[in-house]
């Protein structure tokens, strides 16, 4: 007699629109430390979500999926999208990646839909949901340098760059189980003005807000969980205790939306 056959969840992965091969053609595309997360820690299947833009069919996205990882980037989301002012000259942007990814984080969110934001994807968590961003913090007076280290070396590239305060009792904190925490640091952009209805969950110590979570509402909808981090997880889950946490946490949040919404129940939330 067969066992009964165990369904995994489905979990979205975000694409950028990249250049390849010697004739440049576009492609879409999402770097395979995402894509091994999902396999290896949280054991659901891997779904790459192209950058299609407005052609992106939001809802049949939702109804399947069962959880959202929103991927880091070198491109910058488009100024125009939190009325900041135009980028410097040769800054990357991605529209048809900014056309897809903010209205999903609208619908995720308001649906329950777990998802977790990553160095871009948590600045498009920040701008989705009202805030705006700082476009190069190596520019600003008092600010550390954020960006990426110019090494050839993939270890020294993606090493703890400096320490951010976690905020007492809040998710982080409790997933942390420290007040303190290393992080990696490779970007330019960052939160300037929190989105209403986010919660800091950690700053460097320059002041940039570098993790938060969706608060739960008493007055609205039931809130999923949703959290955001500005470095990347995805790099040392295999040897950092905190990255893999992150990906295990969420991977349970994945699993019991995904059971609930079998059941006709609701997620859970972050905090």
């Amino acid at each position: 007699m067969r066992s009964p056959r165990v369904v995994k969840p489905m979990i979205g992965i975000s694409c950028c629109t990249k250049q390849f091969g010697i004739f440049g053609m576009p492609n879409h595309a999402a770097s395979d430390t995402y894509v091994r997360a999902t396999d290896e820690v949280i054991g659901a299947v891997p779904v790459l979500l192209p950058a299609n833009g407005p052609m992106a069919d939001i809802e049949t996205l939702l109804d399947r999926l069962d959880g959202i990882i929103l991927t880091g980037s070198r491109s910058n989301v488009q100024p125009g999208l939190y009325d900041g002012p135009p980028h410097a000259e040769g800054t990357p942007e991605d529209p048809a990646r900014d056309g897809i990814t903010l209205p999903l984080i609208r619908a995720a969110v308001a649906r329950g839909v777990p998802l977790l934001a990553i160095c871009r994807g948590f600045q498009e968590l920040n701008v989705a949901l009202g805030g705006s961003l700082h476009q190069r913090i190596q520019d600003l007076p008092d600010r550390m340098d954020h960006s990426t280290p110019m090494q050839p070396s993939s270890r020294i590239r993606q090493s703890k760059a400096h320490a951010i305060r976690v905020t007492p009792g809040g998710w982080l904190h409790r997933l942390a189980g420290a007040t303190e925490i290393a992080v990696n640091s490779l970007h330019n952009q960052g939160i300037n003005q929190l989105a209403p209805g986010l919660v800091a969950e950690g700053v460097a110590p320059d002041g940039l807000i570098e993790a938060v979570r969706v608060a739960a509402s008493e007055a609205g909808p039931a809130i999923g969980y949703v959290v955001g981090v500005q470095w990347h997880p995805e790099y040392d889950w295999r040897t950092d205790t905190l990255s893999r946490a992150i990906f295990e946490q969420f991977g349970a949040a994945v699993r019991a939306y995904a059971d609930a919404a079998r059941l006709g129940g609701v997620s859970i939330a972050a905090d």
